[in-house]
């Protein structure tokens, strides 16, 4: 019996803006049911790896691929809807502040896969559940949350509609640490009881060490080193381990 391929892969990946290249030939994959963090520099890259691998961003050379399948070989019809298969956490929550919290988790329901505000409504108090948000607060907007709250209200509306792959941008970023703590919790409680793929990108060694089941290095525009989330400590990768020390 063939193995299954991977739930997600960048091959030979390339983008460039002004300058220098930022990605030059990224090649990693994920399978399906895993946690992936990316770690790396600031400027490096890492953003516009999970930009991409979404669709939210064209590469200039390359190949993505979902289940072992070129997304740009797929039929139009089967590329439009590969936008249902993913969810994502943006770094700042992205929440609409004209909106209230189960409208934002709701949105893409509402607006994208035509469920009608009732159900949908009703599909968002259960993942605020999912998260341990009370229903009251679905009322509320988002400036009246913290920031700990709104990372949650953004991993509830990430998860709502059952993601095949979700996209975690810098996940405790501003947090404090007893907060960044239980956002990490959450992220993996909930990937394990969906049963999705996740990718993640940090700076946060700690969020890295707990979200991940592997984790990967991201330097000069291509992916330097990849292991077990229990071997960044004792990679044996010189840049791995700058990082990880913060030696200058």
């Amino acid at each position: 019996m063939s193995e299954a391929p991977p739930k997600l892969e960048w091959r030979s990946v390339a983008k460039r803006f002004d300058g220098p290249p930022v990605l030059r030939s990224v090649n990693l994959s994920v399978a399906a049911g895993h946690s992936l963090v990316i770690m790396g520099g600031s400027g490096e890259g890492k953003s516009v790896m999970i930009k991409i691998a979404a669709g939210l961003m064209p590469l200039d050379s390359g190949q993505i691929l979902i289940d072992g399948q070129d997304v740009a070989a797929m039929p139009a019809r089967e590329r439009r809807r590969l936008p249902a298969r993913f969810g994502m956490l943006f770094q700042g929550g992205a929440l609409f502040d004209s909106l209230s919290v189960w409208e934002n988790v709701a949105f893409r329901l509402i607006n994208a896969d035509g469920v009608t505000r009732r159900q949908a409504k009703l599909r968002a108090l259960e993942a605020l559940d999912r998260v341990r948000i009370s229903r009251e607060v679905a009322e509320f907007y988002p400036s009246e949350l913290s920031g700990g709250m709104q990372k949650r209200v953004g991993l509830a509306r990430a998860m709502v509609a059952n993601p095949e792959i979700i996209f975690f941008d810098e996940p405790t970023a501003g947090l404090d640490p007893v907060t960044g703590r239980a956002i990490n919790a959450l992220i993996r409680e909930q990937v394990k009881s969906l049963g999705c793929t996740a990718v993640s990108i940090t700076h946060d060694l700690n969020s890295a060490r707990h979200i991940g089941d592997e984790i990967a290095m991201l330097s000069g525009g291509v992916i330097v080193w990849r292991g077990a989330a229990a071997d960044i400590d004792h990679s044996g990768n010189a840049m791995v381990d700058q990082f990880v020390h913060g030696d200058p």
